[in-house]
């Protein structure tokens, strides 16, 4: 989930970086922070250590990856009425897919956190450990 995030970003900035991409200062600086928002809130949420704290910033980066796509959804409609270069249409159309992709991703694996036991890699100790053994010992 991480890499397609960190691929969210490479992308907006190659977007950014072109000439012909029309934009504000402040919708530029505001799409390059939410970009870059999804990436980072993953990696500071898996590092924090647990699992409830790893959801709330999974949502986080989640919010980020719909900002990204809203903030395209409105340059889209824009160049419908601006005569802008069939390529920077499709770069922004494949950019809104990576981001949309991204929203999936981490809904699946929010999902599959939230029907998880395990608390995080916080609470991992020993007795939890041997606990778990045991109970994937009982499973089989």
């Amino acid at each position: 989930v991480w890499q397609k995030a960190a691929e969210l970003y490479e992308l907006t900035e190659e977007l950014l970086e072109r000439d012909d991409f029309k934009v504000t200062r402040g919708f530029r600086d505001q799409l390059d922070r939410a970009s870059l928002s999804v990436s980072n809130n993953i990696a500071e949420g898996f590092e924090r250590g647990t699992t409830n704290e790893l959801l709330a910033f999974l949502y986080i980066a989640r919010g980020s990856a719909g900002e990204v796509r809203s903030m395209l959804v409105l340059k889209e409609r824009r160049a419908r009425k601006a005569a802008w270069p069939a390529d920077l249409k499709s770069q922004i159309s494949n950019l809104k897919s990576v981001a949309e992709s991204c929203s999936r991703q981490i809904r699946g694996w929010a999902d599959s956190l939230q029907n998880s036991d395990i608390k995080g890699q916080r609470h991992l100790n020993d007795k939890v450990r041997r606990e778990n053994d045991e109970k994937k010992r009982a499973a089989e």
